[in-house]
């Protein structure tokens, strides 16, 4: 951490500070009724500074925890300081997990205090009550639909600020006593893990260790207070809370919540962020729809698309880092970029963007080409919530589509004979709360953090991950079988939304294929192919046929990479609904919980692998509204071609 951030070892510390030195800059956007309200450093610490008294006057003491329920708001960011000025622990939830889903958090934490958005996260606590006796205390921030709730854990978020100010006009000395008090040793926040397997853990992170990463980071960008980020994540995600929390806080930078998930591409190109965060399966969907849109132009429009973008995959890469291109590319490059690139740019709302990062889960390489070719400056990370997020970040001239980059200041890495990665950081996590047994598991006295991640260090410095230790396994020939590897190859096409591949032990890989729905309907309309639903389109025969044209296509990928190229899928099926966190198929954060789809598909498993060409399924669905329903359907099993080296090079 630099000098200058030093003494400012906690968040509320660092808040008062922008509240001095840039008083009247954004902190904060927040769209409302179609409209950019803007919330100032000077505002946001004043909201701050009389929410924090109001919880204190209500009860809230240092080492508390409180809820935070909801999607990215001006409100709940200053909730979130307004408990750390006290010394409290935030715990940011996931606003679309259902109500059951958030019992274990807050009886884990035993939470007594909570704030929430609106109606929606209101009804869920209140669900949960007779199951989280602690909760007492439930602050609404929107009041629509909230008027005949009489229950007496309810008050409305302005009732506690106005309550707060009172308490801050006869006391001022009392908050800046109890911010004084605070350290950088103290925990900041508590973030539950996703949990693929198990109930989820609270990952608990100080003061020091968030502000560290985040100063470390920002160096290495040279981020300042004149960027600005849009917060459309969810906050309850370690990625999202560093870059809409601790980076604005520790550089001041602006941070832009949009109105709702479905108006955020327009609100995107409104703000244009200069600084932006998109996991892969967000980039994905974002190339999607560029190519239905592009199927949908006219033949001088798609012309041009795939001239420019053939140019743009050969020199992209190398006019973004300044290398040499030769000058007729430079000048046609320049020509597409006014032409195609640009505008591009421009309907992705990136046309402002300098610094791009995606991280999570591996990204296909072509997809990553594909953005850098056109001008966005999209670099990979690694990190995960134990370590503060930041660990590897990709420098500028040092970009590959293989790597996450070599570490940041103040990371050490080393490897466990078995490939595991272990990691040594100012960031790490000071515990799993409530959980020693797993804290140990995962730190060991010397402060390796095991992060069950399998990769290697390259010549180059840089670090590459291959999967979960866990996953990565053996087909019965030995060959190494790495799932997630496959997977993110398969789901770089576009028509294919999600994979889950099945191989360890076996002779074989086989797949689970949920489609794109937006992309094969777009596909199947131009065909003039009609379906009556998800279910409908999965089960169609010319379906199968463009599925298994993008499998075989990846195999042929495959078979050029020695140690995976037994690897190819031979059987796939189409499941017949999409996967989904609500059924326990997805963690929150998307990532595919394979033991779990094993366990409940275990008969579709067994088809892929017993020659069957059909088998009938049935299975449990969980809906909005929390009822169960029950999903039958008849699955098709197809054949995929695979492919020998020489036959792949041969066809080239």
């Amino acid at each position: 951490m630099s000098a200058g951030l030093s003494a400012l070892d906690t968040f509320p510390k660092l808040l008062l500070q922008h509240a001095k030195v840039r008083a009247d800059l954004p902190a904060m956007r927040e769209k409302h009724l179609g409209i950019w309200q803007t919330w100032t450093w000077k505002e946001v610490a004043d909201e701050v500074r009389a929410l924090a008294c109001g919880l204190a006057a209500a009860g809230f003491k240092r080492g508390e925890h409180l809820a935070i329920v909801g999607d990215n708001r001006p409100r709940l960011y200053a909730a979130m300081c307004a408990a750390q000025c006290l010394g409290g622990i935030p715990v940011p939830m996931y606003q679309d997990a259902v109500a059951a889903e958030m019992a274990f958090p807050i009886q884990n934490a035993e939470i007594a205090f909570a704030v929430a958005e609106d109606q929606e996260q209101v009804d869920k606590l209140l669900e949960i009550l007779p199951n989280c006796p602690a909760l007492k205390r439930i602050y609404y921030d929107d009041p629509r639909g909230m008027r005949h709730y009489a229950q007496p854990q309810l008050t409305a978020y302005d009732k506690l600020l106005e309550e707060g100010r009172e308490a801050l006009r006869r006391d001022p000395a009392f908050l800046e006593a109890e911010i004084a008090k605070g350290s950088g040793a103290d925990t900041a926040a508590m973030f539950f893990t996703s949990g693929t397997t198990g109930s989820p853990k609270g990952v608990v992170l100080t003061h020091h260790a968030l502000i560290d990463r985040a100063s470390a980071a920002a160096e290495l960008e040279g981020l300042n207070e004149r960027d600005v980020v849009l917060a459309y994540l969810p906050p309850a995600w370690i990625g999202q809370n560093v870059f809409s929390y601790a980076q604005p806080f520790v550089t001041g930078y602006c941070i832009c919540c949009p109105e709702s998930a479905e108006t955020m591409m327009t609100d995107m190109r409104e703000i244009g962020p200069t600084y932006y965060f998109a996991p892969p399966r967000v980039l994905e969907a974002l190339l999607t729809q560029v190519s239905i849109r592009m199927e949908d132009a006219g033949a001088l429009k798609r012309t041009l698309y795939r001239y420019f973008m053939d140019l743009a995959q050969r020199v992209g890469g190398a006019i973004l880092e300044g290398r040499p291109a030769g000058f007729a590319n430079w000048l046609l490059y320049r020509l597409g970029d006014l032409c195609v690139y640009g505008p591009l740019r421009n309907v992705l709302g990136m046309s402002r963007v300098r610094l791009a990062y995606t991280a999570g889960e591996a990204i296909g390489p072509d997809l990553f080409r594909f953005y850098r070719s056109i001008g966005i400056n999209l670099k990979q990370l690694y990190g995960s919530t134990e370590t503060s997020v930041f660990v590897c970040i990709q420098p500028n001239g040092q970009v590959k589509a293989d790597t996450v980059g070599p570490a940041v200041r103040g990371v050490e890495l080393k490897f466990t004979p078995q490939r595991e990665l272990l990691i040594r950081s100012p960031g790490l996590f000071k515990e799993y709360y409530k959980n020693p047994q797993a804290t140990i598991e995962a730190k060991d006295a010397e402060g390796w953090f095991h992060t069950g991640d399998a990769g290697y260090v390259g010549e180059d410095g840089h670090l590459r991950i291959i999967d979960r230790v866990k996953d990565v396994g053996k087909l019965i020939d030995a060959t190494l079988f790495a799932p997630k590897y496959i997977e993110n190859k398969l789901k770089f096409f576009p028509y294919v939304n999600e994979a889950v591949v099945f191989g360890d032990g076996r002779d074989r890989v086989c797949a689970f294929v949920n489609i794109d729905a937006e992309a094969v309907g777009n596909w199947a309309e131009k065909k003039n192919l009609s379906y009556s639903g998800y279910t409908d389109l999965a089960s169609r025969d010319e379906v199968y046929a463009l599925v298994r044209e993008c499998v075989e296509k990846m195999n042929a990928d495959l078979a050029l990479e020695p140690e995976l190229a037994n690897s190819q899928i031979h059987r796939f099926l189409i499941l017949h609904k999409m996967l989904d966190a609500d059924d326990g198929e997805l963690t929150r954060t998307r990532k595919v919980r394979r033991g779990a789809i094993a366990e409940k598909y275990h008969e579709l498993v067994a088809a892929l692998y017993d020659g069957r060409q059909t088998v009938h399924i049935e299975a449990q669905v969980k809906y909005e509204d929390g009822r169960i329903g029950t999903l039958s359907a008849d699955l098709k099993v197809r054949d995929a071609q695979t492919f020998g080296a020489a036959q792949v090079q041969k066809a080239a």
